[in-house]
């Protein structure tokens, strides 16, 4: 059986810079009526960019909304209308001072699907190629490079609870694993 829900209104609450609020009616399958706040947003990009010893490159960063400093992969949000893969490329130039001419796809990921619809694109590249960090204003985050297996066991140990960065590292993880064993 397929569930779905029909949008009978939909009221915008807020149109900020990076998020779009509204308050939508919906008719349930059983036929009552209720209501959904929904976050609309143009999705993001992060980059797991390994350089030649294994080393990954993350970000350390101010995330106000938790109070706290988090350590993640560099990303950052789509603009309207650009491919995923432009951006993921822009970004990690931004924030790294890495580029790459070469990233590969590992997934996409809802990260909140019960109140927006926001995609997070995830790549992977192992072929950096040394530039200039360009950060945007405002922008405030110290480059870490730090051996993949050792994110991988902060993955594992709860020490980092970015779950985009979770993610495309357990994913990055079983295709080095594969790699090892010649799979």
């Amino acid at each position: 059986m397929k569930h779905t829900e029909v949008q009978l209104k939909s009221e915008e609450i807020y149109k900020g810079r990076v998020v779009h609020l509204f308050k939508d009616e919906v008719q349930l399958e059983n036929g009552s009526h209720t209501t959904r706040e929904v976050i609309r947003h143009p999705g993001g990009v992060c980059v797991a960019a390994l350089d030649e010893d294994l080393n990954l490159l993350l970000v350390k960063q101010f995330r106000y909304p938790l109070a706290k400093e988090l350590l993640e992969l560099p990303a950052g949000k789509l603009e309207y209308g650009e491919e995923p893969l432009e951006c993921g490329t822009r970004e990690l130039e931004e924030e790294t001072g890495y580029t790459s001419e070469r990233l590969s796809l590992l997934g996409k990921l809802y990260p909140t699907p019960a109140y927006t619809d926001e995609v997070i694109y995830i790549y992977y590249t192992m072929e950096l190629i040394e530039k200039k960090q360009k950060l945007d204003d405002g922008e405030f985050l110290t480059v870490i490079k730090m051996p993949f297996w050792d994110v991988y066991k902060r993955v594992m140990d709860g020490e980092i609870l970015d779950s985009k960065t979770q993610i495309a590292v357990l994913k990055l993880g079983a295709i080095l694993k594969d790699d090892i064993h010649g799979k």
